[in-house]
């Protein structure tokens, strides 16, 4: 259990680092929207990458060059699939939901809320964590396409323009 052969710690040092460098390479290639997390196919996506990395680490049965290889169709993947989207709002729509207003001047939209598997007490979480003390403070939530909640103080401007609601904005 606390074992560690001298020929499996070599092992995961070096593969460990040629791994590592691999990945911060395709990285650094594929662009800085590769780790961003903006839906949840990105988060899987970084989520994907990190066990990968994991898995070449430490499972012996996996080489360096396969392990590179599975970032290299993680991350293709994903650079096609952002490449379409942003070119096809079909394509878009497919693969993105639309942020939700949950929360507008005082009333809490149930039927969003219903839709979205959400309650009061999680928005009420959220206007907390952006440190305000009231509902009074706040315009505005939105459940945004990443699962966060964004919380608008002042008057709901442009920035809900893409915002999916029942209510008229």
């Amino acid at each position: 259990m606390f074992e560690i052969t001298w020929s499996s710690f070599t092992r995961i040092v070096t593969v460990g680092f040629l791994a590592y460098i691999g990945l911060v390479f395709f990285l650094r290639i594929s662009g800085k929207r590769t780790l961003t997390k903006l839906n949840a196919f990105d988060l899987v996506v970084t989520v994907a990458l990190g066990s990968t990395l994991a898995t070449i680490l430490l499972n012996d049965k996996i080489s360096l060059l396969e392990g590179l290889t599975a970032f290299g169709l993680l991350i293709g993947g994903q650079y096609i699939m952002t490449f379409l989207a942003v070119r096809s709002k079909t394509f878009n729509k497919f693969i993105k939901s639309e942020p939700k207003l949950l929360y507008l001047n005082g009333n809490f939209l149930e039927d969003a809320m219903k839709k979205e598997r959400i309650n009061k007490v999680e928005i009420l979480q959220s206007i907390r964590n952006q440190g305000k003390g009231s509902l009074e403070e706040v315009q505005a939530v939105v459940l945004e396409t990443d699962g966060s909640m964004s919380v608008i103080q002042g008057e709901p401007g442009n920035t809900l323009a893409n915002v999916k609601s029942d209510k008229k904005i």
